[in-house]
């Protein structure tokens, strides 16, 4: 699908040839109608908003995208659209669940539809241990031939994977190629294994560990300025301070429907969480409202 972000020195971490998985990728809110189906009118609208607002890529059908609660059709219609419409951008399927089988079977399809990598989240709720997670990543792995995205958010899913069992797949795995790494403490660089962001507070910490990205939630909004922290390496502690209050805004209350109720308020419609998620608060809201306003984003009523 064309160039791709490039790591500064133009070395992929992965083994394989291909395309370093890197700038600012968001990972997509899933807009859904008054009836709560998928609305894949405002799907393709919010790509090409995206794209054209900071975003080098985006993430589909991930958490953010409220993966649990789609169905495997509904992914793979997504995971088409996306392909079709992000043109040379970087299109990454979340493919992974607490299921092997199915993790499986969704990366081999995604693959078939064309997207750039998969994302692969830790297994959840069942708890595998350090063997099950090596032969979980490693079987999903062995479905693709594309880059495979670990993503390790011990907040949602419980367990987490240390920085030596990170390293012993970055060695063992041949297509793994980054981790999304939403833990805040010890987080360092990987040999073999690209280091991405997996929130918003820390894009700027792990860009300057050389990190090439990351996989973001604020950037729905503030795509522009989070590009800036790239292409502004000397900018990039003052940028940070900058977009803190919106950093803590999208996470007011869970996720995604902070982002959600941003892009509503700005004319992008993307509809309401589906359950068991719901839509924010009323003083929620008025937190979100009020970061749009002070950045300038919503004239203040």
């Amino acid at each position: 699908m064309g160039e791709r972000f490039q790591r500064p020195d133009g070395v992929p971490a992965w083994d394989n040839p291909g395309v370093t998985i890197g700038g600012v990728l968001t990972a997509m809110v899933t807009p859904f109608d008054a009836d709560g189906r998928v609305d894949e009118a405002g799907f393709v609208n919010l790509i090409h908003y995206l794209l054209e607002h900071g975003s080098d890529g985006v993430v589909v059908a991930a958490t953010t995208g409220e993966g649990p609660t789609l169905s495997d059709d509904e992914k793979l219609r997504l995971w088409q659209l996306a392909v079709q419409e992000a043109g040379d951008a970087t299109v990454i399927a979340g493919t992974g669940t607490y299921n092997t089988a199915h993790s499986i079977h969704l990366t081999e399809k995604a693959t078939e539809i064309g997207v750039d990598a998969v994302l692969v989240v830790t297994p959840y709720y069942n708890k595998p241990n350090r063997r099950g997670l090596i032969a979980h990543f490693s079987a999903v792995a062995g479905a693709t031939d594309l880059p495979v995205v670990v993503y390790n958010i011990p907040g949602r899913c419980v367990i987490d994977l240390p920085n030596e069992l990170l390293r012993e797949l970055a060695q063992t795995i041949p297509n793994v190629a980054a981790v999304k790494q939403a833990r805040f403490e010890d987080v360092e660089p990987i040999d073999g294994m690209d280091l991405l962001a997996g929130n918003d507070d820390m894009f700027a910490p792990i860009l300057d560990m050389g990190g090439p990205g990351g996989i973001l939630v604020a950037s729905h909004v503030v795509g522009p300025e989070m590009r800036r922290m790239i292409d502004e390496p000397e900018s990039r502690r003052e940028i940070h301070e900058s977009l803190k209050d919106v950093f803590d805004a999208m996470f007011v209350t869970s996720s995604p429907a902070p982002a959600k109720a941003a892009l509503n308020m700005l004319g992008i419609p993307v509809g309401a969480p589906r359950l068991p998620l719901v839509e924010v608060s009323d003083e929620e809201a008025a937190v979100v409202r009020g970061v749009l306003e002070r950045h300038g984003l919503l004239s203040a009523v």
